[in-house]
C-alpha cells in the first residue's frame, strides 16, 4: 500500500508542477500576442467577409475536387480559391495572427521537446510544422490532411 501511495503523491506533485507550467505559457508573451492578434482578426470586417467568400469558393472546389482534374471547372475554382486566400494572407491582422500562432506552436513544441528529452531521446514528440523531413507526425501531414505515413502511433 506504501508504493501505491508514493506513486500517487508523485502523480499529485507531476501534475501540479505541469499545471504551474500551464499557467505560466498562458501569461507568456506568445500566448498574449496570440489572443490580441486573433481577437483583431475575429473583428475586422474584412476578414469576416474574405472568409465568407473563401468559404464559399472552398465549396465549390471541394465540389469540383470530387471529379478531379477532369472536372470542367477544377482548375477555375481551384484558382478563385487561392485569389481569395492570397487577400486574406495579405491583410495585417491575419498575416500577425499566423505569426502569433507560429510562435506560441513554436513555444508550446520546445516546452514538449525539452519533456520528453529529459525522459527519453527516443519519445516522438508531435509538430505542427516541417521541424524535421521524415513524415509522420512531425511533418503535421496526420493532423493537416495530408497524406500520413501512418508512423504516428
Amino acid at each position: 500500500m506504501a508504493v501505491m501511495e508514493a506513486q500517487t503523491l508523485d502523480m499529485s506533485a507531476i501534475l501540479m508542477q505541469a499545471y504551474d507550467l500551464g499557467d505560466m505559457i498562458k501569461s507568456s508573451a506568445e500566448t498574449a500576442d496570440y489572443l490580441y492578434w486573433k481577437q483583431k482578426k475575429d473583428e475586422d470586417p474584412q476578414v469576416m467577409q474574405l472568409m465568407r467568400q473563401f468559404q464559399k469558393k472552398k465549396e465549390l472546389f471541394e465540389e469540383c475536387e470530387r471529379f478531379g482534374h477532369f472536372h470542367p471547372d477544377y482548375h477555375h475554382a481551384l484558382e478563385q480559391a487561392k485569389s481569395i486566400q492570397e487577400q486574406l494572407d495579405s491583410l495585417e491582422a491575419v498575416r500577425r495572427f499566423k505569426e502569433a500562432e507560429q510562435r506560441l506552436d513554436d513555444l508550446l513544441y520546445t516546452v514538449s521537446e525539452t519533456i520528453a528529452r529529459s525522459v527519453s531521446e527516443t519519445i516522438k514528440v508531435p509538430s505542427n510544422d516541417l521541424r524535421d523531413s521524415g513524415g509522420g507526425c512531425a511533418s503535421g501531414s496526420c493532423s493537416t490532411g495530408g497524406g500520413c505515413s501512418g508512423s504516428c502511433g
